[in-house]
């Protein structure tokens, strides 16, 4: 166990809590257009937002996605707001999560076996 921990195999346990039993029922995606020279900064005032859960920065017509929770459409738009208000951010498109088809998950990765390096 331990050198799997050194080797960062585990990801926090916070993964695995449910936001919706935090007060949080909505989730959504937020695709964040930047000025990219801003880009370190945006994504500092991004990570202060508490119900940021997750961001990634992407190839494509948005620069960076973002997982955000609510407690309801009012707060979503509050806190895409504080998003939109991030010095260097351009636009935000706001989808709305439906529901989870495929959870987080590495079971099907484990099973196949590591992969060779190509």
């Amino acid at each position: 166990m331990a050198q799997l921990e050194k080797k960062s195999v585990f990801l926090s346990f916070e993964r695995r809590i449910n936001t919706v039993s935090l007060g949080y029922p909505l989730t959504a995606f937020i695709h964040v257009h930047v000025q990219q020279q801003k880009l370190a900064a945006i994504t500092h005032s991004i990570a202060a937002v508490p119900e940021v859960i997750e961001a990634f920065g992407l190839t494509g017509q948005a620069d960076i996605l973002v997982r955000v929770v609510a407690v309801d459409a009012e707060d979503l738009f509050r806190i895409n707001g504080k998003i939109l208000a991030c010095d260097g951010v351009e636009r935000c498109d706001t989808s709305l999560a439906m529901g989870e088809l495929v959870p987080f998950r590495v079971e099907p990765l484990l099973a196949r076996g590591p992969r060779p390096p190509s």
